[in-house]
């Protein structure tokens, strides 16, 4: 976890950060003493975060957007002058096997998981550019990596991300921005709230550490990740799932 005010007069962007994930991500880089602005679906989950964050940094879009993406991204570099983080943990899932998984189920998983994210790079790309320690963070899952039953839609947009993110790590390798991946587990959010026990106990018997991850585990990853101590980190993922996926 980055240290407290070592993120001090950078701003960060995190999209999916009104729960789960993407807000454990937004408070840890509040708490190092970044100004961060929030990107999300959910308006009324946003709507109690305004006396944390500021109304005037929650912005509720559709990260499958990409106008709002470039809007978004534009009208934070206008209030705050710069824009120096950018971390993308929106996600969904639409899970089916293959045969019964709908186009609107391809489509949407698609658009949020991967589309989305290569939205707001594109988007940010220009400001993290100019920043003196531009960071990039993409939150993907051990399943892009090793696949999931009933789950091609999702593995295949979270394996998208490592490949955008190796080629922004050198795209944008000159102008000093790292861009790496964490893959969070089976971890406790409001995604995975809803899955049956059985799911849930099958996860956490796979898993060597013995529990289900936390979303503050994954955002302790996510601030080392934009933090002046990872600064010739770039291109890498790190899977931060208590073991579950060795071997993978």
């Amino acid at each position: 976890m980055s240290a407290r005010g070592e993120l001090s007069g950078r701003v960060a962007l995190v999209t999916g950060g009104a729960s789960g994930i993407g807000l454990a991500c937004a408070r840890s880089l509040k708490a190092a003493g970044a100004r961060v602005a929030i990107a999300d679906a959910a308006a009324e989950r946003l709507a109690r975060l305004r006396r944390v964050f500021g109304a005037a940094s929650l912005y509720a879009v559709d990260v499958a957007d990409a106008a709002a993406a470039r809007e978004t991204v534009a009208d934070i570099v206008r209030r705050q002058g710069r824009l120096d983080v950018l971390v993308v943990a929106a996600g969904i899932c639409r899970d089916a096997v293959l045969w019964k998984m709908t186009d609107e189920a391809w489509d949407r998983v698609i658009a949020v998981d991967l589309s989305g994210a290569g939205h707001y790079l594109r988007a940010a790309a220009p400001a993290l550019r100019k920043s003196p320690a531009g960071r990039v963070v993409l939150v993907s899952s051990i399943n892009g990596r090793r696949g999931k039953f009933g789950q091609a839609n999702y593995a295949a947009a979270k394996a998208g991300l490592l490949g955008l993110a190796r080629s922004a790590a050198k795209e944008l390798a000159a102008s000093g921005v790292t861009v790496n991946v964490v893959e969070p587990g089976f971890t406790e959010t409001p995604m995975t709230a809803g899955l049956p026990a059985a799911v849930r106990e099958r996860a956490v018997a796979e898993t060597p550490l013995g529990r289900a991850g936390r979303a503050e585990d994954v955002a302790a990853a996510v601030a080392f990740f934009a933090s002046p101590g990872a600064a010739h980190i770039t291109g890498q993922a790190l899977a931060v799932d208590g073991g579950q996926a060795i071997g993978a």
